[in-house]
């Protein structure tokens, strides 16, 4: 019976997650502020019911209550983080918070069917970093000055590095972080966020020729000690994040190319200074060639990816344990296999589906640092998530970059959950703009309009009955058609 309900459920869950990434483009086609209100919510019945048949599943194969419990605790933490974002914050974008549910809980599922253990440290990190994210965007909207902390944003980052070149644990041949009351933090991370504000407000500050020169030092100075580090990369996510938000910022083509061809003499330098990056080049190459020599890994995955297919093995039904680093880099070869290459399509639509909205953001926001704030963490979330596919994929050399949201790591998850806030102040901040946009048009029509009445004191009475007409029309209408037209659609 329960290979049964494995079996239909697979396909169950691959129609839902179809229907949950058809509506995160959808939505963008309507404008009624109730159709789309109705379309959200419909997204979070769709998640909770994956949720529901995903732990179920889990609950048959293992027999084991406490998946009961820890289901009904994710529960409780995923509906009250949809609840009070929206309680806090109104103007919040709710499909962004839509989509940071749904990637956590898909990330729940896996970690609860790879490592159980693990399953319950994520949740605690992700319970802390969503309390955490609470606070931020009330920070974004308040903290007017942000954007001269240039030179603290630099140092910050800059010292963070330099502290775990110096004394990091060696973990995968890299210094990554370090390991605090069983803890492992890798300020990297945290880093690439800082790094992003500090690259906005130097552009914000100058785009000339100076300016452009002594950014791309302090960079270039953040990439070389991630370098020293091994940490190649968070020093690839910080190099291409920088070289985007140079191009905007500028709009000069001319930086771009200079940053290609400086990248790609750089890619060509590590293939010769460190022997993993050649094993990996090597690997990419030809995997199953080098197999015992560093292409297991890759090979494993691919084999996963193939078993799985379009409809995946089902939950539990596969052997990701046979790869290695599954809950981690290779979580996506993982998902391939037990829920299928449907489910991991859709995947990577709901990331770019949050991509769109993030670029959506940076292009409505008039204050240049804000909007260079969006491009660059949106940046920073996509291509680190092309990385980790691409790696698992054999699309490109493996880079062991987690899966946002979704791979295990404390630190990974808690700087893409803060990413995911500063996206939601910076969301509030261009609706107060375009609030203070349509306020300053109506002062300068009054202003406008009160010069002409008192010029021409006939058309004065005229305008003032036109206005009482219209006042009177106003006070007619339903003043439920009146409230819905006034919201912001999200």
């Amino acid at each position: 019976m329960t290979n049964i309900i494995v079996e239909l459920s697979k396909y169950l869950i691959i129609i839902i997650i179809i229907m949950y990434t058809y509506l995160c483009f959808t939505i963008f086609g309507y404008h009624d502020v109730w159709k789309k209100k109705a379309l959200l919510r419909r997204q979070n019945i769709l998640m909770f019911l994956l949720h529901l048949i995903a732990f179920i599943i889990l609950y048959l194969e293992t027999d084991d209550i406490k998946i009961v419990a820890f289901y009904l605790s994710q529960v409780v933490l995923l509906g009250l983080t949809i609840i009070l974002y929206t309680l806090i914050y109104p103007r919040v974008s709710r499909l962004i918070v839509n989509n940071m549910c749904m990637l956590l809980c898909i990330g729940f599922i896996m970690l609860t069917r790879l490592a159980y253990s693990k399953a319950i440290r994520q949740f605690i990190f992700a319970a802390a970093g969503i309390v955490l994210c609470m606070v931020i965007p009330v920070i974004i909207r308040k903290v007017k000055r942000l954007a001269e902390w240039r030179i603290f944003y630099g140092v910050v980052g800059m010292l963070s590095l330099g502290a775990v070149a110096i004394a990091g644990q060696v973990s995968y041949g890299a210094k990554l972080g370090f390991t605090i009351a069983g803890i492992n933090i890798q300020p990297s991370e945290l880093v690439k966020i800082v790094f992003v504000f500090f690259v906005a407000a130097s552009f914000k500050e100058s785009t000339d020729f100076k300016n452009v020169v002594i950014t791309t030092i302090v960079a270039a100075v953040h990439v070389l000690i991630l370098v020293a580090s091994t940490d190649l990369g968070a020093a690839l996510i910080i190099f291409v994040v920088y070289l985007i938000m140079l191009y905007v910022a500028t709009k000069q083509p001319l930086y771009l190319f200079a940053g290609a061809g400086a990248g790609s003499a750089a890619s060509v330098c590590a293939y010769y200074l460190f022997g993993h990056v050649k094993t990996r080049v090597q690997v990419w190459r030809d995997p199953f060639a080098n197999y015992d020599t560093g292409g297991y890994q890759v090979a494993q995955s691919l084999f996963a990816i193939g078993t799985g297919s379009w409809f995946g093995m089902g939950l539990c039904q596969g052997m990701p344990e046979t790869i290695p680093v599954t809950d981690t880099d290779f979580i996506f070869a993982a998902i391939a296999e037990e829920l299928g290459l449907i489910f991991a399509l859709c995947l990577i639509l709901i990331c770019v589906s949050c991509y769109v909205m993030f670029l959506n953001i940076a292009m409505q926001l008039h204050n240049q640092f804000y909007k260079l704030v969006a491009l660059g963490l949106g940046t920073c979330y996509i291509f680190q998530v092309f990385l980790t596919i691409g790696g698992v994929t054999k699309f490109i050399p493996s880079t062991g970059v987690t899966l946002p949201l979704v791979s295990y790591g404390g630190s990974s998850l808690i700087s893409t959950l803060i990413m995911f806030a500063i996206i939601q102040g910076l969301y509030i901040l261009r609706e107060d703009e375009e609030e203070s946009i349509e306020r300053k048009k109506r002062e300068r029509l009054r202003a406008k309009r009160s010069k002409e009445e008192g010029r021409n004191p006939q058309r004065a009475k005229a305008a003032d009955k036109k206005r009482a007409q219209g006042s009177e029309e106003k006070r007619q209408a339903p003043r439920k058609a009146k409230k819905g037209s006034q919201q912001r659609i999200r």
